[in-house]
């Protein structure tokens, strides 16, 4: 992972929110706050929230004397997220580092994190910090894709860019957000933080766009891709979305588009 994968800045968090939230966030973000309600958890820590997908759903089912505590390492996007919610006296909201984390030993009955730990520059590391700070008991929940190739869109972005930069193509959709999927590696990452208890699952759902040109949109200018393709040449980013657009239609249709999105659920118990 590069620094520049790690930069949601500028207009990246509210084109992330409006467009890729609801093309393949916020059906996750439905289950897994389901998942999370049902152990009726008193102290919640999200790490990594992004633009608050999970925070808009979980929140509601929460009971009325818990604790959630909402952070993300980029405080451009946690803004963000703050200004989605709706007021609620039982959420704090704080900028803070899933690789240190500044709470005491034992303190959460649950962690949560959604489409977040692909971008750990130490996973070992932050699932280590996420056991400490749980309770015995506790339980450490978290998301992340599948291959790229079992991610339809993403897919067909990536593919694309390849063609228009043969000699640097953009990587970053396959170095992280799809870079992290093999369970076995996962199972290991958290053994070695001290995990021994971890269930998985992987869930395959459908994605939905009005079109092509909001899916090309949401990956070239809502996520930190963009970074890398105006690093190559700032005057090509509309071209590149348009040229995007143009490979989704060619596979998908013209008007509102559909393709699989795939990703594993585990939940590791303290």
């Amino acid at each position: 992972m590069t620094e520049s994968d790690k930069a949601f800045s500028g207009s990246i968090p509210k084109l992330y929110d409006t467009l890729l939230v609801p093309l393949i966030f916020e059906g996750y973000a439905t289950d897994v706050a389901t998942l999370v309600a049902a152990f009726s958890p008193g102290a919640v820590l999200e790490t990594a929230a992004g633009t608050g997908a999970v925070t808009r759903m979980l929140a509601p089912q929460l009971r009325a004397d818990a604790r959630y505590v909402v952070t993300d390492l980029n405080p451009a996007m946690l803004d963000h997220a703050a200004t989605r919610q709706s007021a609620d006296s039982r959420i704090e909201w704080r900028q803070a580092d899933a690789l240190a984390l500044p709470f005491d030993d034992a303190t959460f009955d649950v962690v949560l994190c959604q489409f977040g730990v692909m971008f750990f520059p130490d996973r070992v590391a932050g699932y280590s910090e996420a056991r400490r700070v749980l309770k015995p008991g506790g339980r450490f929940v978290f998301s992340v894709w599948d291959r790229i190739e079992d991610n339809a869109f993403a897919d067909v972005v990536s593919q694309a860019l390849a063609t228009m930069f043969p000699d640097d193509p953009p990587r970053f959709l396959t170095r992280t957000p799809y870079g992290y999927h093999d369970l076995a590696l996962i199972r290991d990452d958290l053994g070695r933080a001290g995990f021994t208890n971890v269930e998985t699952q992987t869930h395959e759902k459908l994605s939905r766009s009005p079109s092509a040109a909001e899916v090309a949109m949401g990956y070239c200018q809502g996520t930190p891709l963009r970074n890398e393709i105006e690093a190559r040449d700032a005057r090509m980013l509309q071209v590149a979305t348009d040229r995007m657009e143009e490979a989704i239609a060619s596979r998908y249709g013209t008007g509102p588009v559909e393709g699989k999105i795939q990703a594993h659920v585990i939940v590791a118990a303290r």
